[in-house]
């Protein structure tokens, strides 16, 4: 019997509203994508809610969700997952935070940008240097490590006795408003005191970048300074079975953001690193591509996860031209890749099962994730080559993916489905 393989390419935000500019239609909808639609008119089809109908997910939980995992038993803050993927181990005990470098006004202690700039890749690693191993003056007992990720974004790991991921973060989650007090969420002495200690790193945090050349050089060209640290998304390690464990097959995950490699790590999934695969508008989508053939195609794996994560991006950045490109070029990729397996089966006793979806969705208009269920799409490559008609859906958007004969479902099933599919399949 043939050996059946599976390929899950997850767009992060792909999923929109109709956008008044692109004639009241959605970008996937504007966008050319021959290749999605493809899959989709020979392929299972339907519209997922990653966690639940209504919930505006982070990608943390809406991917936990989707390999299986109950957010809601096993989530303890994205920070970990961060943290991990930005290449800080972690052990019980520890708390971490996915962090930003943001724009502070201290005189007001209004936060004037979250992101102090989203181009960051070359100040961020100094920055982060100068933060690494910084002295709390009143917790002695505990140790603080800061380390790079993406972008504008870092780990911050805390290490010591009796911290609890129980409290609130620092950031207030829009521009323009005060940085938040870090509180305890429960009325234990752990609590109390892991917020007192929070609020002292931040403050400690502010000292250091306040004065540090490059902010100096930074007020010196016009720029915002990076003189903050947004301490996001606490959370603590977490112990879930492993994908193999859960699903019996042998996993990697093409993820270059840091926090999606973290929740990789967690679940045993091997992490591939590809040059070029940077999480941005500048990442090389051909060479993400050929790592996942090569992976899936060798001898070691079965199943491989292919995140990428611009068209997200472009949703955030409020970018409507540029998330049409994106996916454009993402259906390319995907083109290429469903051609290249083609081959593969012809040649060798093997099955290729492909999916295409995403986390959530984030609406061009909105400028953030949003509640909206995505499109789903699973299809065998023999069928997406030979082109049959599986189910009413002919294309992959939006309304289309409404007709298909999956329905409405959770992200929960989504292992289920692909199962289920590629034993029909093989």
């Amino acid at each position: 019997m043939p050996k059946s393989k599976l390929l899950f390419v997850l767009i992060d935000g792909v999923g929109d509203v109709a956008v008044p500019e692109l004639n009241h239609k959605t970008p996937l909808q504007t966008a050319h994508i021959p290749w999605m639609d493809k899959l989709a008119s020979s392929g299972l089809n339907g519209l997922m809610d990653s966690v639940e109908p209504g919930l505006a997910c982070g990608s943390d939980t809406a991917h936990m969700s989707l390999l299986g995992y109950n957010p809601r038993q096993y989530y303890r803050g994205r920070g970990a997952f961060e943290t991990m993927g930005a290449g800080l181990d972690m052990i019980p005990g520890d708390i971490a935070f996915k962090s930003n470098f943001a724009y502070i006004d201290k005189a007001t202690g209004i936060v004037l940008s979250r992101r102090a700039d989203r181009h960051f890749e070359g100040l961020g690693p100094t920055l982060c240097a100068a933060l690494d191993g910084i002295i709390l003056p009143s917790f002695p007992n505990h140790t603080v490590a800061v380390k790079y990720a993406t972008e504008h974004r870092c780990g911050v790991r805390v290490r010591g006795p009796n911290l609890t991921d129980e409290i609130t973060g620092t950031d207030p989650l829009k521009d323009n408003l005060p940085l938040v007090l870090c509180e305890p969420t429960t009325n234990s002495p752990d609590a109390k005191m892991t917020s007192k200690l929070i609020n002292e790193l931040s403050n400690e945090f502010y000292n250091v970048l306040s004065k540090h050349p490059i902010n100096s050089d930074r007020k010196k060209a016009g720029k915002n300074p990076a003189n903050c640290v947004l301490l996001r998304g606490c959370g603590s390690c977490i112990n879930i079975p492993s994908i193999y464990a859960l699903h019996g097959l042998k996993s990697f995950l093409i993820a270059p953001t840091c926090i999606i490699a973290g929740l990789g790590m967690t679940a045993g999934m091997d992490i591939l690193s590809v040059h070029g695969a940077t999480g941005d508008y500048h990442t090389d989508f051909d060479a993400k591509a050929d790592a996942a053939f090569k992976a899936l195609t060798g001898p070691v794996y079965d199943f491989g996860f292919l995140h990428i994560k611009a068209v997200d991006d472009a949703g955030h950045d409020r970018n409507v031209s540029l998330k049409v490109s994106f996916l454009e070029k993402i259906d390319e990729m995907i083109g290429s890749l469903v051609t290249r397996l083609s081959e593969v089966e012809m040649a060798n006793d093997e099955k290729y099962t492909i999916i295409v979806t995403s986390d959530h969705s984030t609406p061009v208009l909105y400028g953030d994730h949003s509640c909206e269920p995505v499109p789903f799409c699973i299809c065998s490559v023999e069928d997406c080559v030979r082109g049959q008609q599986s189910d009413l859906t002919i294309e992959f958007n939006e309304t289309e993916a409404a007709k298909g004969s999956l329905g409405r479902f959770c992200g929960d099933q989504v292992m289920k489905i692909a199962k289920s599919y590629m034993a029909i399949n093989k």
